[in-house]
Parts: structure tokens; C-alpha cells; sequence
């Protein structure tokens, strides 16, 4: 091992979120209360809507929206393959039926041409996934989806714009993330952004077992889940969406720092960003040469310390979902890329050093 081993990733936390914390803990206050308001406006107005809702996760966010939307069995949902399971498990929560569509090889996202060519009588709606925190082709996807429901899952793009508007705007709502390894924590939890008065109301519901929020005490509308934030995760999360702008730019400067070192680098693919994209960086995914053997350059790299990441398996080729649905056919780009692309540990502690570290790494498994 060439040096101490470098992390994944890591959660950037300062003092001022742990005194946050500290002041929530010490409110006596620990649910429903005034920070998961404070950080449901914060994000609310980073997200551009009108509306948000905190959620105890991104997955929780995503299953009420589907909820609060009524999509169900009989039900089809395009979906794109190249994402994380909370895609796709939130259809799956309501019996509805996943399509899935293949992707554009560049950016990873959902390709608009494919949703007119899968969409059918019984097609109800769209997820789309903004990968990696690099917006989908919404003009073109809003185009083709004309008259479907669609699903922003910006779980990895809080911060991110298309043409200028904020991600987790567009279609009726969106769903954010904020696991440890998210561009902002709050060790675990999630968010949905609406514009929707109605929507933003059920999924508040759905949240708290399904109790109105005006309702009597114990007395519940619909069915529910246990989907609340607490405030402890909340008071970490207004005091990390304060900084949103600072830590962002952390991000993207670790990320040119990469891209700076392997732009010449042979057989290493380097993330495009196109222009009338804002990037918020999630993760750095190069895309390496089809000749290039992945499996034995994660073992190289882990051999000196330096962790790596196949990144994403496809959906579609899941076990579970290949029992579920044995028929599904092939995704030539999502398995052509999925094969070859590779994450490399990305956050925004990252020093000048350790980024040279990780690109002597590859470059030396790529020659071995």
C-alpha cells in the first residue's frame, strides 16, 4: 500500500452542525417540530417550489410521491436501468408495473427517444433520474411524456440546474437524498419538493401514519408509514443547506481537480457536463475502455489503498427483478456502459495530494 488508505467518501460537518444538533437535543423537541419546518422552507426554496416535505429518506420521498399520485397496479412506469434500487422499488411498493428504458451514453440519463418508443395505453408515468447530480434532457423528456405523470428523482443533484431552473421543479414533484455520502447530510433522510398544494398535503399524511393535519389525535385518513424526520436529522440538515453553495463548490473543485488530471489519460472516460447543465457533484464516474479489464483495476487500486466502485449494476438484471420479470429483454447502452464505468472516492475533503494519489493509482493499473 502506497500510503494511508483514502475514503470512499466522507460527510463534510463543522462545528456549527454539531452545535445545531446539540441545540435540537437539548430543545426536548425531537419530532414534528420547528427544525423539519425550517429545513422544509430551505429546501423548498433551493428546489424553486412552492412546497416541501421532510421524509425519514430518499426512498420514503419517492414511495409517497407515487403514492400521494395514485399510481398502482395496472399502471405501467418507464424507468430507467442505470439507477439505484429506490428508483425502482417505490413503483414496485404499489404494484404498479416497471418499463425500463435505456439510457444516453454520455451523460448515463434516461434517453427522451425512449420513452415514445415504450409508452403505451398503459402507461401512467415517468421517474426520471437525474444521475450522478447531472440534470436529464427535461425539455425533451416533457416533450415526449406529454400527458404522463413524471417523477423528478434528483436524490443525487440537490443544488444541480437545467437551463438555468432548479432541479427537483420540474414535473409534479421531486424527490431529494441525504445519506452520508449526499452533497448535503442529514445522516439519514430524504425530501419532497411540489409545486402541488394537494400532493404536498397527502404526502404529509402519508408521513405520519396517515393522520390529517388537522385531524383529531389518532385519528387517521388513509393508510400511512412511519416516514417522519426527527428533529436531531433536521437540525443537521438546515444547518448543512446553509452552507449548500460552499459545499458544492468543495465538491467541484475536487472534481476538476480529476478531470484535469485524466483528460489526457488513455483508456479513462472523463464525466461530461454539458453546458447548459449546473453540475452538483455526487460522484465522480469515469468510463473506462472497453478493453480494459474493471475488475482487475478495483483490485489493483484496492491493493494501494485506494477504494473504487462498479457503478450502477443495472436494475433490470437484478435477481429479485429477473424473478419478478423474467421477460425483460436487453438495454444495449445501460449494459454497455455498466460494464465499464467506475467511481473513484469523491468528496469535498479531498486535498490536491490525495486526487494525484488516486490518479497515479489508476494510471499505474492501467499500465500493469
Amino acid at each position: 500500500m502506497n500510503g494511508p488508505a483514502i475514503s470512499m467518501s466522507a460527510p463534510d460537518i463543522d462545528d456549527d452542525d454539531v452545535r445545531a444538533v446539540e441545540a435540537a437535543l437539548r430543545s426536548g423537541v425531537l419530532g414534528l417540530g420547528p427544525q423539519a419546518e425550517a429545513f422544509e422552507q430551505a429546501a423548498a426554496w433551493v428546489a424553486g417550489t412552492a412546497h416541501a416535505v421532510a421524509v425519514s429518506s430518499g426512498t420514503a420521498a419517492l414511495h409517497a410521491i407515487v403514492r400521494a399520485l395514485g399510481i398502482g397496479p395496472g399502471d405501467e412506469v418507464l424507468v430507467p436501468s442505470f439507477t439505484f434500487a429506490a428508483s425502482l422499488n417505490a413503483i414496485l411498493y404499489e404494484g404498479a408495473t416497471p418499463v425500463f428504458v435505456d439510457i444516453e451514453p454520455d451523460t448515463y440519463n434516461l434517453d427522451p427517444a425512449q420513452i415514445e418508443r415504450h409508452r403505451t395505453g398503459a402507461t401512467r408515468a415517468v421517474m426520471v433520474v437525474d444521475v450522478f447530480g447531472h440534470s436529464a434532457e427535461w425539455d425533451a423528456v416533457e416533450q415526449a411524456a406529454e400527458g404522463l405523470l413524471l417523477i423528478d428523482d434528483c436524490c443525487e443533484a440537490i443544488g444541480a440546474r437545467y437551463r438555468g431552473r432548479s432541479l427537483g421543479s420540474f414535473g409534479r414533484a421531486g424527490a431529494f437524498a441525504f445519506y452520508p455520502n449526499k452533497q448535503i447530510t442529514t445522516g439519514e433522510g430524504g425530501m419532497i419538493v411540489t409545486d402541488d398544494p394537494e400532493l404536498a398535503r397527502i404526502c404529509r399524511s402519508l408521513r405520519n401514519q396517515g393522520r390529517g393535519e388537522m385531524g383529531a389525535w389518532l385519528q387517521h385518513e388513509r393508510l400511512g408509514f412511519n416516514y417522519r424526520m426527527d428533529e436531531l436529522s433536521a437540525a443537521l440538515g438546515v444547518s448543512q443547506i446553509a452552507r449548500l453553495d460552499a459545499l458544492l463548490a468543495k465538491r467541484a473543485r475536487v472534481a476538476e481537480m480529476y478531470s484535469e488530471r485524466l483528460e489526457g489519460l488513455d483508456r479513462v472516460h472523463v464525466p461530461v457536463v454539458r453546458d447548459h447543465v449546473t453540475m452538483s457533484w455526487f460522484v465522480y464516474v469515469v468510463r473506462l475502455a472497453a478493453n480494459v479489464d474493471r475488475d482487475a483495476v478495483i483490485e489493483t487500486l484496492a491493493a494501494d489503498g485506494v477504494p473504487s466502485r462498479a457503478y450502477f449494476s443495472p436494475l433490470h438484471l437484478q435477481p429479485y427483478v429477473r424473478e419478478l420479470f423474467p421477460g425483460t429483454g436487453t438495454l444495449a447502452v445501460t449494459e454497455q456502459v455498466a460494464t465499464r464505468t467506475l467511481a473513484l472516492p469523491f468528496h469535498g475533503g479531498l486535498s490536491e495530494a490525495q486526487v494525484d494519489r488516486v490518479v497515479g493509482s489508476l494510471q499505474a493499473a492501467l499500465d500493469g
